[in-house]
């Protein structure tokens, strides 16, 4: 049996073209798509929206971004950050 052919390497294949993709276009996988939520401290907030107001210290806030990192908007709840990208046609995945 050819090793190309063999069921048993179908996962190494698979392993070797994931590693093909380059940086730049994993930086773009998603664009337009994709957004995530994620958990943040408000002590965190003025180094991702610094146009934001000043919020009191010790607040579980969502933050929702692009898929490249870029931040769309931050809120006190996760459903409205989540809302908010449905609004947007675009697909809400959590980040821990």
């Amino acid at each position: 049996m050819n090793n190309d052919t063999d069921p048993r390497n179908t996962d190494r294949h698979e392993a070797d073209r994931a590693e093909a993709i380059s940086a730049e276009a994993l930086a773009h996988l998603g664009d337009g798509r994709i957004a995530y939520v994620k958990a943040i401290r408000s002590e965190d907030l003025p180094a991702l929206f610094p146009q934001a107001p000043q919020v009191a210290p010790g607040l579980r806030l969502f933050a929702l971004h692009a898929a490249d990192g870029t931040p769309i908007m931050i809120t006190d709840s996760r459903e409205a950050a989540v809302a908010n990208a449905w609004s947007h046609e675009l697909e809400a995945m959590s980040v821990h």
